[in-house]
């Protein structure tokens, strides 16, 4: 009887799940990631206390005299979105907390994932994965799935700061006529809208391959063209609707950004 030697095709969930299991244990492994995730943890806390602190205190332009009275936030939420007042006016105005809050983390994921990626090139390891493990659309998809549970756990740190530091700075806890469920809806959108933000990050990574500033810098201007539309579209008042915005918005902004990476790496160098 004659031996025959045969070579099973490996099939693109079993490329995937590969792909996934090496990036997520890189990841844990980072020193990068529980740097990130802990300034997301410590950023509103600080802020927070130090504006807590400087409340009511007075700033004199030494050349036309004019004074200037800093004001601190007055609710612990303002760290998450803007909150209404009795009147319907937003509370505070655009001040440094309506514009330094938890919305900065999908900017900050850029820093993680240009890094992440950039290394891969830098160090040949890229050449190594697409040879023995993965095609370039599973290297996309995974580098896009690990981009979104880092920002996810950015998102969560950076409420769990918030809460302790309005704890801290004995501020108060009042949703001003909004419900708990507006705040779920909140999160859960600003979870879904890294769908959006992730796959730009990648995109640009792939592109810039192992020249990481020059993927942090395009990275950062490029999300900061839809930067200022998140507190329109994750609002503290979100509802069902602005949930199901940021998930389709997310699969299509995935689906069609990881297309055009892996053309990228299929028609370039990868070096």
């Amino acid at each position: 009887m004659e031996n025959t030697v045969r070579f099973d095709g490996v099939g693109f969930g079993a490329r995937l799940g590969s792909m996934l299991r090496v990036d997520f244990r890189r990841m844990l492994k980072s020193k990068l990631f529980y740097i990130i995730i802990a300034c997301a943890l410590l950023i509103p806390i600080l802020m927070t206390v130090m504006m807590s602190m400087m409340d009511g205190s007075v700033s004199v332009n030494p050349q036309t005299g004019e004074e200037t009275i800093m004001q601190g936030p007055e609710n612990a939420w303002q760290s998450i979105g803007t909150l209404p007042t009795s009147d319907g006016t937003p509370m505070g105005g655009m001040d440094v907390m309506s514009m330094c809050n938890i919305n900065m983390m999908f900017m900050g994921v850029a820093i993680f994932i240009c890094l992440f990626i950039s290394d891969d090139f830098r160090s040949g390891y890229a050449k190594n994965i697409f040879t023995v493990r993965a095609k370039k659309g599973e290297y996309i998809i995974s580098k896009t799935l690990a981009g979104f549970v880092c920002g996810t756990l950015m998102l969560i740190a950076y409420f769990m700061g918030a809460i302790l530091g309005g704890a801290i700075s004995g501020l108060s806890f009042s949703l001003h006529g909004l419900t708990i469920s507006n705040l779920v809806f909140c999160m859960l959108a600003k979870v879904f809208l890294m769908l959006v933000f992730v796959p730009i990050f990648v995109l640009v990574s792939v592109g810039a391959k192992q020249r990481a500033w020059l993927s942090i810098c395009g990275s950062l201007g490029a999300g900061m063209l839809l930067f200022m539309m998140v507190s329109m579209i994750t609002p503290l008042s979100s509802t069902v609707v602005n949930l199901l915005l940021c998930l389709v918005g997310g699969i299509l902004f995935s689906t069609g950004l990881g297309a055009i990476g892996n053309i990228i790496l299929k028609k370039t160098s990868l070096v």
